[in-house]
């Protein structure tokens, strides 16, 4: 989360989806201010990561769709767009879940 912040991301929330997934524990959701944005944060997070030892299992979307799910084992980032973010509404679909953090 705290890369996210330090480049830029807003409105970023950790969910904790223990006991309603099977699938991982975290999911990290946050915002992009356009595509470049989007790209630019997938890279960091990446980078940075590996830095730490934490390796990502897999990534899937692109810039231009306004998506990118990146796949660390217990913890999934969600990357969006504004426009994407409030289309597919994460946060009211996993409603059940706890927000552990909330970062505006």
């Amino acid at each position: 989360m705290d890369i996210a912040s330090d480049h830029q991301a807003s409105d970023i929330v950790l969910l904790d989806i223990r006991g309603l997934a099977s699938f991982a524990d975290y999911f990290v959701i946050c915002t992009a201010i356009n595509s470049r944005h989007l790209q630019a944060l997938r890279e960091e997070l990446d980078v940075t990561c590996k830095r730490q030892g934490i390796r990502m299992l897999r990534a899937e979307g692109t810039p231009d769709s306004g998506w990118i799910l990146m796949d660390f084992g217990d913890v999934l980032v969600h990357l969006f767009s504004s426009e994407a973010r409030e289309l597919y509404a994460l946060e009211q679909l996993w409603g059940r879940a706890t927000a552990v953090v909330r970062l505006q």
